[in-house]
């Protein structure tokens, strides 16, 4: 066989192989003899199939074609001898014996029988030489070591190990080549050529004649342009039609099949360069090389269509070029030094991380979602968490019945993906059942609701941000295995693309020229690419590990990379190569088995970096090896999440213990410094935090404190605290009501916050909901507009069992699903189980007595609640089972609050003992108990009611009695600060909770009035009068707010339930955004507390960090 014959097998082998043709692949290694696969022979050995072995190496070798050959079968015969007598298979043993290894006799006879007396051992490792024999596994292993040896020595084998080195899909190459001097013989050459076949050579039609589809649909050139673009077969090809751009990418849009069913694997051709210009498409052909001699391209008309210019055709030469060479990479002017590498900063989020994102153009603002489902947006620089959002269902009106189902069964919601868009004015959340959520964000602390998408069925993986046609939009992928495009402004629906055989991992969009495109990623390992329309995927490779995968280009848009881990925790980086669709780089450096899936990100058009073995490690973009790696003080994760911003000033690193790191370099640290500086500036919007930073940062160097300028004024002189005392200066509503008026004892937002529910004082529920209409385009909850007093057809009254008791003397209770469903409820007789679309009882239990006092659902579970109860036990009750599973007892006096804590997994109680106890939630035992302390010369705890409320990082506990507000780290039961009644709120708090974001607090008092205060601080920032609230006439000393509630998505929001019955929402108006502004920061001292002699635990008034 001739040397070029030769070299076609070699292409054709390269050709099977990238389309998967794997059994064809070592057929023809086989038959021809010219490539012996040792990874094809190892794994054949390693799983014992040898029948498979020896007909592999017969292509290659006989058993007496030399001694070489002959200890090769001799050794494979022998282990399989072997494995039969370990099997106790005596019948297959002589088998092999007579059949396989009697050819040796002639050769060695001693040694055959040998062999054969191990047939009379009741174990052949009897035998001396065989006394060291292990299991199967590592017999073969063993085995397989010599079996190289001999290979590699075997003159037969000689130039048959090493496959030759050929670039990516060349066969491919060749054909379109001829392809395109082909297409330059015609006598009339189109610019969309009529490829219909291989088999004949091409010529293009008559010029009025008919057109075929372009060669990218015939199925061995593939589905794929190939100009500088994840290609099949076209790198080299003229034949993409010539509108609407020369872009390579232009051919997807122009091709209405779907691709072949062989597409190329991740080394084969899978590019997205930016394609050369329109003057280079109208170059010259030049001469091809004349290193074929088999084809003698000249001819009269050849060399005529060589003068002429041809739209749309690329010269060979030219491909070459391009193919060969490949984009440049000028090195910049970065150098390792200007890597963020020194901790500057640590901020505690109180849970998992699972996604960070730094916004675009506030390059020290972070966004941070967890696997609670809560979401933070920080600011780093003073390090101040500006917003605070935890998961809840918006509308679950709205919700598809597959996503209320997925909740109910698990209301567990973690955060997957959390990014800005492109100008930093809306973020996207993408949570792990269903749910989308996009925020409008207008800096500072103000995030406001703009689109709640039920995008997938299943969890939504990944989210995007991306520009099509000139109009924001978000690209999604999920768990059912599609990719969604979704007008980022209505959140209509634009696209679906499906192709995908499992569920989608990643999204990657990006645009080249004026051509856009999406790249995606799912666990099997595959990837695709699509374009805007619905012509299917244009791209389908292997990433490698074949696993989770995630794609992301350089800053600049020139450099593709894609970092995933395989199942068995491979990890790969890799770099593709932009004009072939091959990896140009894969990056060493990763641990064997990385934990997890490794998270990576690029800065500066530069440099690399990844999350492994506890470690940032670095790379060079040019440089295979590791740059360099550094711990960030200890403290990290397995596989460590990481972030950069956009300048690479700045690198967030997620740490073990719920916070995250953010590192700096030189610039970086000017600017965290400049900021906290800053934090003086009377107009800036967040509130700011009690603590100094000095206070804060004890350990740190003394130049990261902020200098204070000679020029800045006294703030604390000049802030003053928010007065509103009129109705016009804010937005309220008291709610209709027909029913007979009774104090409001319990008052809730359902968790979609679209109603309030109030439990009078005389055991009856009363509903409000807001309609969806031209006022109220959201449905939600408002004080813009009047809701209605809801109740069903029936006209029946949500009322609670009161037989033998009286609910005025009763302490009520109420907690409601999280679906909104169904709501529990007590007024000293049994529990009642309503359902809330019907009013009708589902079923009572327990009781009294005693009765109960207090009631909360297990997070994690809805059919578990835990009671409080008059005699001071708590009862964990499971409503399905009817069953009491565990009393806790250690409270004095009856139970008052009750609160759940994930993170902690601990229950919290606090009773009119004024005590709080924690509990274990995995076998309900007792970790510990504190009393509530008092200021001295205080009002004493122990008269009265205390209640307790999770932050929204289920770490800090707010405690609320009516002598005090405190804030405790619930995780010790230490008192952080403490704040109690002073000018100008000097009367007794009757009610306080936290908003929404936790950034707030808003407290009742007994005189009427409601004070916001600063969650951090615990320093009022506003003060409401009664007469915003109190009909007028009425004293407020004789009507105050009893309860209060915070809206579960409006941090602005909250409702009172007052002591004439009444009901109350109250907004700020829509000019001022907010309630008031913090007041200054102390020197560090926790303002809530009064200066004076200091409380038992004074010392821990600080938050930590």
């Amino acid at each position: 066989m001739s040397s070029l014959s030769r070299e076609l097998v070699f292409l054709i082998l390269q050709f099977l192989d990238e389309e998967k043709f794997k059994e064809t692949v070592h057929k023809l290694e086989q038959e021809s003899g010219f490539f012996f696969n040792m990874k094809y022979f190892e794994d054949q050995v390693q799983s014992g199939e040898w029948e498979e072995v020896e007909r592999y190496l017969s292509g290659f070798t006989k058993v007496d074609d030399n001694r070489y050959s002959m200890k090769i079968f001799f050794e494979i015969r022998k282990q399989k001898y072997l494995e039969a007598l370990d099997k106790q298979d005596r019948a297959k043993a002589v088998d092999i014996l007579v059949k396989d290894l009697k050819v040796f006799s002639s050769f060695n006879e001693e040694l055959y029988k040998e062999i054969t007396q191990l047939l009379t051992l009741e174990n052949f490792r009897e035998n001396e030489q065989l006394s060291k024999y292990g299991d199967t596994k590592s017999a073969r292993n063993i085995m397989l070591l010599e079996l190289k040896k001999l290979i590699e020595a075997n003159p037969l084998f000689r130039d048959k190990l090493a496959f030759p080195s050929l670039k990516a899909s060349r066969l491919r190459t060749l054909i379109n080549q001829s392809l395109n001097w082909q297409h330059q013989l015609c006598k009339n050459p189109r610019p969309n050529p009529d490829i219909k076949t291989l088999f004949i050579d091409h010529t293009c039609g008559p010029p009025n004649g008919a057109r075929a589809p372009p060669p990218t649909n015939n199925p061995l050139v593939g589905g794929l342009p190939k100009q500088g673009a994840f290609p099949p077969l076209t790198t080299h090809s003229p034949f993409q039609p010539a509108p609407p751009s020369a872009s390579a990418l232009a051919g997807w849009m122009a091709n209405p099949n779907p691709p072949a069913p062989h597409a190329p694997v991740a080394n084969g051709p899978a590019a997205l360069t930016a394609p050369p210009n329109s003057a280079t498409l109208l170059k010259r052909p030049r001469t091809p090389p004349s290193t074929t001699p088999t084809v003698d391209y000249q001819s009269a008309d050849s060399e005529h269509l060589m003068k002429r210019a041809r739209p749309g055709i690329q010269s060979v030469d030219e491909a070459k070029t391009v193919n060969c060479v490949g984009p440049s990479h000028p090195q910049n002017n970065v150098s390792p030094d200007d890597l963020p590498k020194n901790v500057a900063r640590s901020l505690n989020q109180g849970s998992c991380v699972m996604s960070m994102d730094f916004h675009p153009i506030q390059l020290s603002i972070l966004l941070v979602g967890t696997n609670v489902g809560d979401i933070g947006i920080w600011e780093v620089g003073s390090r101040d968490r500006l917003a605070q959002r935890t998961f809840k269902v918006w509308d679950i009106t709205a919700a598809s019945m597959p996503m209320q189902a997925a909740l109910v069964k698990d209301p567990a919601v973690s955060v997957n993906r959390t990014v800005w868009n492109p100008d930093g004015t809306l973020l996207g959340v993408a949570f792990s059942k269903h749910i989308v959520h996009i925020y409008a964000y207008n800096g500072g602390s103000d995030l406001r609701q703009h689109l709640e998408i039920d995008a997938h069925v299943g969890g939504v993986n990944d989210l995007a941000f991306s520009h099509p046609n000139k109009q924001l939009c978000v690209i999604t992928c999920g768990d059912d295995k599609t990719i969604k495009v979704w007008d980022a402004a209505t959140g209509r629906k634009q696209y679906t693309f499906e192709g995908h055989e499992a569920p989608v991992y990643s999204v990657c969009p990006h645009h080249k020229e004026s051509i856009q495109f999406i790249f995606s990623t799912a666990i099997d390992g595959k990837i695709k690419a699509w374009l805007y329309d619905l012509l299917g995927s244009r791209v389908d490779y292997d990433a490698p590990g074949h696993w989770c995968t995630t794609m992301a280009y350089s800053a600049d848009g020139t450099r593709l990379f894609s970092c995933g881990t395989s199942k068995d925790g491979e990890s790969y980086l890799v770099e593709w190569n932009e004009s072939e669709g091959a990896i140009k780089r894969t990056y060493s450096g990763f641990r064997k088995r990385s934990s997890g899936v490794v998270q990576f990100d690029t800065t500066r058009n530069r440099f690399l970096a990844a999350g492994d073995e506890f470690l940032i490690k670095f790379w060079d973009m040019d440089n295979t090896n590791l740059l360099t790696t550094i711990d960030a003080e200890g403290g990290l994760p397995a596989s460590p999440r990481l972030r950069f911003n956009k300048e690479g000033s700045l690198l967030a690193v997620t740490s073990s213990d719920n916070g995250i790191k953010i590192l700096a370099n030189r610039d970086g640290m000017q600017m965290l410094r400049a900021l906290e500086a800053r934090a003086y500036d009377t107009n800036r919007a967040p509130p700011e935090p009690a603590v100094s930073k000095s206070g804060m940062e004890g350990g740190r160097t003394p130049e990261t404190k902020p200098r204070i300028p000679d020029d800045i004024p006294d703030r604390s002189k000049s802030w003053k605290l928010t007065e509103i005392t009129e109705q016009n200066q804010c937005r309220t509503i008291r709610l209709p009501d027909s029913l007979p008026p009774n104090k409001v004892a319990r008052l809730i937002y359902t968790n979609a916050g679209v109603a309030l529910l109030a439990l009078a004082s005389n055991a009856v529920h009363k509903l409000w909901k807001w309609q969806r209409n031209e006022r109220n385009v959201s449905g939600k909850a408002t004080a813009s507009v009047t809701p209605q007093l809801w109740q069903p057809a029936s006209g029946i009254l949500m009322t609670n069992d009161i037989s033998e008791t009286n609910p005025e003397d009763a302490v009520p209770c109420i907690a409601l699903s999280k679906n909104d469903s169904y709501v529990m409820s007590a007024s000293g007789g049994k529990v009642s189980l309503f359902n809330m679309m019907t009013f009708k009882v589902m079923t009572t239990f327990m009781p009294p007595p005693p009765a109960a006092t207090f009631l909360a659902f297990h997070p994690q579970d809805n059919n578990i609640i835990a009671i409080g109860m008059e005699d001071s036990t708590i009862q964990i009750y499971n409503v399905r089972v009817d069953e009491v599973k565990s009393k806790l007892k250690g409270h004095q006096k009856r139970i008052t609050g009750l609160a759940f804590s994930n993170t902690l997994n601990v229950l919290v109680s606090s009773g009119a003992d004024a005590q709080l106890c924690m509990w274990g939630t995995d076998g309900w035992e007792k970790k510990k108990s504190k009393f509530v302390q008092v200021q001295p010369g205080g009002r004493s705890p122990s008269i009265g009611d205390t209640r307790v409320q999770f932050h929204n990082d289920q770490v800090r506990l707010l405690v609320v009695h009516e002598s005090q507000l405190a804030v405790y780290d619930a995780s010790k039961l230490d008192r952080l600060r403490q704040w109690v009644p002073q000018n100008p709120f000097p009367a007794a708090i009757s009610n306080a909770t936290y908003s929404c974001d936790s950034q707030l607090i808003y407290a009742g008092f007994v005189d009427g009035s409601v004070g916001v205060f600063d969650a951090e601080s615990l320093r009022p920032r506003c003060r409401l009068a009664p007469t915003v609230h109190v009909p007028s006439g009425v004293s407020g000393s004789t009507v105050y707010p009893l309860v209060i509630a915070a809206h579960p998505a409006e941090p602005n929001q909250f409702a009172l339930g007052l002591s004439d019955g009444g009901v109350q929402v109250i907004e700020p108006l829509e000019s001022e955004g907010k309630w008031g502004t913090g007041p200054p920061a102390d020197n560090g001292t926790a303002s809530g507390v009064p200066s004076g002699p200091a409380s038992g635990n004074q010392g821990s008034d600080q938050t930590p960090r």
